[in-house]
C-alpha cells in the first residue's frame, strides 16, 4: 500500500473516531480541509478496505460495533448517502442525488433486486428508474421511501 494510501487510511479512520461522520460527503469534505483531495469513489473503496460501516451514529470500525448493532442494509446506506429527491412520472422515478452519487445509487437499487424494477440508467447525479406501469412505480416509491423513513416527492405523481 503506497504511503499516500496509508496516510489517507489513517486520516479517515482518525476522524470516523473522533468525530460523527453521518455520511460520505461529509468525510470528503473533512479530508478535503486537510489538503487530501479524494473522489466519491476512492472514498467509498478506502471505507469498504477499513472495514468502516454506516450506523445511526454514524461510521464506524465493524470491530467496534456491539452485537445488538447491525450495520444499515447496503441499499438503505446508500439511500441515505446519496438520496437528495424523488421524481415520480407515470412510470418512471428519478433519483437526484449530489455529484458522482447516481452509480452507487443505481448499484444498491439493482443490488436490492426489486420485483417492481425493469431496468435502471445512472448518470453523474440522477437515477432514472424504468418500471412496467404506474401501479408498480407507487409501491416502488414507497418502499424506498420506507428505507428512508421519510416521503420524498418534489412533484405530484
Amino acid at each position: 500500500m503506497g504511503s499516500a494510501k496509508t496516510f489517507r487510511h489513517g486520516q479517515n479512520l482518525r476522524l470516523v473516531t473522533s468525530e460523527r461522520i453521518a455520511n460520505q460527503e461529509e468525510l470528503r469534505r473533512r479530508l478535503w480541509t486537510q489538503r487530501l483531495r479524494v473522489t466519491q469513489a476512492t472514498l467509498s473503496r478506502d471505507l469498504q478496505e477499513l472495514k468502516l460501516v454506516k450506523t445511526p451514529e454514524g461510521y464506524r470500525p465493524a470491530s467496534a460495533l456491539p452485537e445488538e448493532t447491525a450495520p444499515i442494509p447496503p441499499l438503505a446506506r446508500a439511500l441515505g448517502e446519496f438520496l437528495l429527491d424523488i421524481r415520480p412520472a407515470e412510470n418512471l422515478l428519478v433519483l437526484k442525488t449530489p455529484p458522482s452519487g447516481a452509480q452507487p445509487l443505481a448499484a444498491a437499487v439493482d443490488g436490492a433486486k426489486f420485483p417492481e424494477i425493469a431496468g435502471t440508467i445512472a448518470g453523474d447525479d440522477t437515477v432514472l428508474i424504468i418500471t412496467p406501469n404506474k401501479r408498480q412505480r407507487e409501491s416502488l416509491q414507497q418502499k424506498i421511501e420506507s428505507f428512508v423513513g421519510r416521503p420524498l416527492r418534489s412533484r405530484a405523481s
